[in-house]
């Protein structure tokens, strides 16, 4: 069962999250604002980006779409630095597990393709080579990549979770998960700050996700014109004083179109999406949509997603939404509410394709769709649904296994009080174990 701490904390966290639901279903909207939407909420706490490696990530924020609050925030990890990879050595499992078999047993069940063991850490050797914290006029003293030998990491599109009326990609918490995620699977975060309801319905939030991945497809297809371009013109910023560095396109007011970061250190093939929660729902409908595109996202390609917890539900309930109705943190009464919150009246019911992803006319096929790993707690109502799509995924041949974590709650790994426990931990070596099978070059050396 969860601590006592955690018990007392999930009664004061629903308290507050029935009285702020209860008050937007309440509350009249301001219809002149909504097609702009907000992505945050005055009381989220936020954390300011750094675009220094002054923890071992840097990051930064960018508004993407000119006419809604569309954001993201890029997470990228010190080992970027580093000259591009070379092969290693096979990973081996830390000596207590060795010595324990049986001890990552106590902590998750798994279903599926077995992918025991955890990820030990990995230092790898930072090169400081080509490393600009200062522009000329001393006025930028973030990281300005140089494009010589510039390192290639996987991108993975990350969606927070909260209900469809909370949270934010730049919240504290949100940022802590994504800065772990970062190092831990040696990948760009690209945290994404979606329109929140009942400002902006379903869609919205749905499509925001998918503009952000056309976005990816474009800046990679931006870089690749720009070095196609030649070089031996100088261009905005500091990144571009090297002789050898590539001319940028610019649009009207002079400004790079190209985002440095991923330009230099993004491989758009190696794409994952990993979802929080209500952002697991998002991400499953990229990844649909990608599937149906296929060859037109190129050269985006998205190769595995990861739903955690996901906020599935259906009319016809499932034995924990009848049992664990009443869970910690996030109970069905208080779910009815954000859902009612997120869909438009006209099309509200259990079974919208939003809602529900085993319904039969949501497409496209599931033998389609990328592997995909499913992450569920043992006290969350929502989690046999999860682990039905799980099955039906693996009915049809596709790699989705399922780690269920024991004496867990719905967002034990991501939530503010319970990110820094060895569960949290555990769940986030987890995920990196089994992602590393479709990001790396070198294959399967993390899958045991």
């Amino acid at each position: 069962m969860p601590s006592v701490a955690v018990k007392l904390y999930s009664v004061f966290f629903k308290f507050l999250l029935k009285h702020r639901l209860q008050n937007r279903i309440q509350t009249p909207l301001d219809d002149s604002s909504n097609s702009y939407g907000v992505t945050t909420r005055p009381e989220e706490s936020v954390s300011a980006s750094n675009p220094s490696f002054t923890d071992g990530v840097a990051t930064k924020d960018i508004h993407i779409d000119p006419f809604t609050a569309l954001s993201i925030r890029i997470f990228l990890p010190e080992s970027s630095l580093s000259p591009p990879e070379q092969p290693e050595p096979k990973t081996k499992l830390r000596s207590s597990q060795q010595d324990d078999p049986n001890s990552v047993n106590h902590r998750r069940n798994s279903y599926g393709p077995p992918n025991i063991g955890v990820l030990r850490n990995d230092p790898r050797r930072s090169s400081f080579e080509g490393l600009n914290l200062k522009s000329d006029n001393n006025v930028y003293r973030g990281y300005s990549p140089l494009p010589q030998n510039c390192r290639k990491l996987p991108i993975m599109l990350q969606f927070h979770g909260g209900g469809w009326v909370s949270g934010s990609n730049d919240s504290v918490a949100n940022d802590f998960f994504c800065r772990r995620t970062a190092t831990l699977c040696d990948v760009i975060v690209v945290a994404v700050g979606y329109r929140l309801a009942p400002e902006n319905k379903y869609p919205a939030a749905f499509e925001d996700g998918l503009k952000v991945l056309n976005w990816l497809g474009k800046q990679a297809n931006l870089a690749e014109c720009s070095k196609s371009m030649g070089s031996g013109a100088r261009g905005v910023g500091a990144e571009f004083t090297k002789a050898e560095v590539h001319r940028h396109i610019v649009d009207a007011f002079g400004a790079s179109m190209v985002e440095p970061w991923l330009a230099a250190h993004g491989d758009p093939s190696r794409c994952v999406l990993l979802g929080v929660s209500c952002g697991a729902n998002i991400a499953d409908y990229v990844a649909r949509k990608a599937v149906e595109v296929g060859r037109l996202l190129d050269p985006v390609k998205v190769v595995a997603q990861v739903l955690m917890y996901p906020f599935f539900i259906g009319n016809v309930p499932t034995q924990s939404e009848i049992k664990l109705a009443n869970s910690y943190f996030y109970d069905k009464a208080m779910c009815m509410l954000a859902w009612k919150l997120f869909l438009p009246e006209e099309e509200f019911s259990l079974d919208h394709p939003a809602a529900n992803p085993l319904i039969p006319e949501r497409g496209p096929p599931l033998k389609l769709m990328p592997p995909t790993l499913t992450v569920v707690a043992e006290h969350d109502w929502m989690r046999d649904r999860a682990i039905a799509y799980s099955e039906a995924l693996r009915k049809v041949n596709v790699d989705a296994p399922v780690l269920e974590y024991k004496d867990a709650v719905h967002e034990f790994a991501t939530l503010d009080m319970l990110l820094k426990t060895p569960q949290a931990q555990a769940c986030a070596e987890d995920i990196a174990i089994w992602v590393k099978k479709y990001i790396s070059f070198r294959g399967h050396e993390f899958s045991y």
